[in-house]
């Protein structure tokens, strides 16, 4: 009976051939990346999946071309810096949400949950003239006007994507599983509601919390539009901009150069999910809407 009952079916091994396919055409674009690096610009030019020879000073010869350096740094201030504000923002929000008792709070999860149709490139425009405004900051006057407020700056590349709806509602929902005698009991006990959400109720939701950093961590290391709209100075360019170095001659990018930079770009964010990848999938298993 086991072995009847372990022998594949038909329906199991279309799955797993379809599953097969699609992790195959999921993958061949960053193989494409990986070998395109190690060519010559006269391979690239003919097309050839396997290079002649590997060219592993491609690399380095990459990084000399530009302060790659720099741009790592400045991806990582603005990754650390995002990821930092969100953890403590969208959690603060979503515990407000699911355990405390505000008037309206269905009303405001369902604003929340309309703002995540909402596509970036619509808010973009409202929200430049919104961080050109910040009163007292970069020669500004108190009404916001006169200077360039945060523009080129740290603050507006960190602060105004800093926190999201679906990072809320990511944390909401968590939130909202947990049991709320574990709250009451901390109150009658006399800790605060700063305390329980601190101390109780936030160690519980470590899938949550790696789930959200994760996929902030990932928006702002691949942010590319946002730092390209505030920012004037080299010294702030992350690592996106960067790698535009290789393509400022629309007729001669250089390819294997470019496919490089992109390849180091790419390993702290695989890196990054094969360590949190067990909490990550439990968290957005974990993840259900609950009222």
């Amino acid at each position: 009976m086991a072995t009847q009952r372990n022998r594949p079916t038909a329906g199991r091994i279309v799955l797993y051939v379809v599953l097969a396919l699609g992790g195959l055409a999921m993958i061949t674009p960053f193989i494409w990346m990986v070998l395109t690096s190690l060519k010559s610009e006269g391979e690239v030019a003919t097309f050839s999946w396997l290079p002649d020879q590997l060219r592993w000073h491609n690399y380095v010869e990459a990084m000399q071309t530009a302060p790659f350096a720099r741009y790592f740094r400045n991806s990582l201030i603005i990754a650390l810096g995002e990821t930092a504000f969100t953890l403590v923002i969208c959690t603060m929000a979503g515990y407000a949400l699911a355990k405390l008792p505000i008037k309206g709070a269905k009303g405001l999860l369902a604003y929340f949950i309309a703002l995540m149709t909402v596509p970036f490139q619509i808010i973009l425009v409202p929200l430049f003239m919104v961080v050109k405004s910040i009163p007292l900051a970069g020669g500004n006057n108190l009404l916001g006007q006169g200077g360039i407020g945060w523009l080129n700056s740290w603050w507006g590349l960190i602060i105004p994507l800093g926190a999201a709806p679906l990072f809320t509602f990511l944390a909401r929902q968590f939130y909202v599983s947990l049991p709320g005698e574990l709250a009451q009991a901390a109150r009658v006990d006399g800790l605060g509601e700063f305390g329980i959400f601190l101390r109780i109720m936030t160690p519980l939701i470590k899938p949550a919390l790696i789930t959200i950093a994760v996929f902030q961590v990932e928006a702002a290391w691949n942010g590319f539009l946002w730092p390209l709209m505030i920012t004037t100075s080299d010294s702030l360019r992350p690592l996106q901009l960067g790698l535009a170095t290789f393509t400022q001659d629309p007729s001669n990018i250089q390819w294997p150069y470019l496919m490089a930079g992109t390849t180091l770009a790419t390993l702290p964010m695989i890196v990054m999910f094969v360590i949190a990848q067990r909490r990550f999938v439990e968290g957005m298993a974990n993840v259900g809407v609950k009222g």
